[in-house]
């Protein structure tokens, strides 16, 4: 065999059958592999926070987290791109806001956080509403953009290595009307799923979409039928795994019993809710709803914050034994350090308000060491 063609071999080896791009290479085994038993979250066959209590609630099989949509973020409209520049730099670096999210990780699993919420159409880059920018990991057609996948691989396999769960967002309203049909969202989840599953990731769980009674222009996004494409999801299966499967609701709001008997977990959002006591009303309505089964409730978005005072949203949805997740925006002349989800963002631990959710957290879990 000669050299020129034993080189030419090789590269063809590499490049056709391994893929060129780095985050399409498929890794041997899956360090972190999430579960669900009853209403417990497990990690690696282990539930987490083992024998966690925090006084006298259980701690044990939560999931406690933080919305982190930004994670992959860029903005495709030259229009807009140009309002989420950098201080230092004065412009927009789409690999450095990922690069430094996948930084700030291990400072975040630290404090026991778990788990951690990204869009593949991440949020309002302002907190709330849309204003022209375009933000998705899709094209028209629902086929992937294979630098918005890129980004996602860097930050699944960190959150691989050090025993984090990702919940996976598929769709968010205001961006979701970028693909043309229902053919177009079908097509998305499927190339999602396969390309989580040719990149054998395990610590991924799935949001459809985010609060699904929201301002979705397609059908199957909404939600008398967002259930089917729960099913679709749990429907697919390799080498004996599935990913586990649902999606949200807007702040304050009770699933619908479509939506509790299909998903694999319950998601519910605290925005909006300004009385504490409300959010264990809500657990424990979500549980009566026709269809529900023992699985876990989890909140994954509530911008509710006081964690110095004895009640607070974050506390009694841990008395409630549902997880709970951080939102924090950029709010009105706040700085830099303010808000995982306003661009562009500080990824680190910097904001008085971060800091106090953190320590918290850290008291409620006893952190990840």
């Amino acid at each position: 065999m000669n050299k020129v063609f034993l080189a030419f071999l090789i590269i063809f080896l590499n490049c056709g059958f391994l893929s060129c791009n780095t985050n399409t290479v498929k890794k041997e085994q899956a360090k972190t592999v999430v579960s669900i038993q009853g209403e417990r979250f497990f990690i690696n066959g282990e539930p987490t926070y083992k024998g966690r209590e925090w006084k006298g609630y259980p701690i044990e099989g939560l999931l406690m987290n933080s919305r982190m949509v930004q994670g992959i973020f860029d903005d495709l409209n030259p229009e807009t791109a140009g309002r989420w520049k950098y201080e230092d730099t004065q412009k927009w670096d789409a690999d450095r806001n990922t690069n430094e999210f996948v930084k700030a990780m291990q400072s975040w699993y630290a404090k026991g956080m778990l788990a951690f919420t990204v869009n593949m159409q991440g949020g309002s880059p302002l907190g709330y509403g849309n204003k022209g920018w375009i933000n998705s990991a899709y094209d028209a057609k629902g086929e992937l953009r294979s630098e918005y996948m890129s980004r996602l691989g860097k930050i699944l396999d960190k959150a691989d290595e050090i025993g984090m769960v990702a919940i996976l967002g598929l769709f968010y309203n205001d961006q979701e009307d970028l693909l043309e049909d229902e053919t177009a969202v079908l097509n998305g989840v499927d190339n999602v799923i396969n390309w989580l599953f040719e990149n054998n990731y395990r610590n991924v769980i799935i949001e459809i979409n985010n609060e699904c009674n929201l301002k979705y222009r397609h059908e199957i996004l909404q939600p008398n039928r967002v259930h089917e494409v729960i099913e679709r999801i749990k429907s697919k299966e390799k080498n004996g795994y599935r990913y586990l499967a649902s999606t949200s609701y807007s702040g304050g709001r009770i699933p619908q019993e479509n939506v509790v008997r299909a998903a694999d977990f319950i998601l519910i959002h605290g925005n909006g809710v300004h009385d504490p006591n409300r959010i264990g009303e809500m657990v424990k309505e979500t549980k009566k709803v026709n269809g529900y089964t023992p699985k876990p409730i989890l909140f994954n978005e509530d911008d509710h914050f006081d964690f110095d005072k004895p009640s607070n949203n974050m506390v009694e949805a841990v008395k409630a034994y549902a997880s709970w997740g951080y939102f924090d925006y950029r709010m009105k002349d706040e700085g830099y350090d303010f808000g995982f989800q306003s661009i562009p963002v500080n990824w680190e631990i910097s904001s008085p308000r971060k800091k106090a959710f953190f320590d918290k957290l850290e008291e409620i879990t006893g952190g990840c060491k």
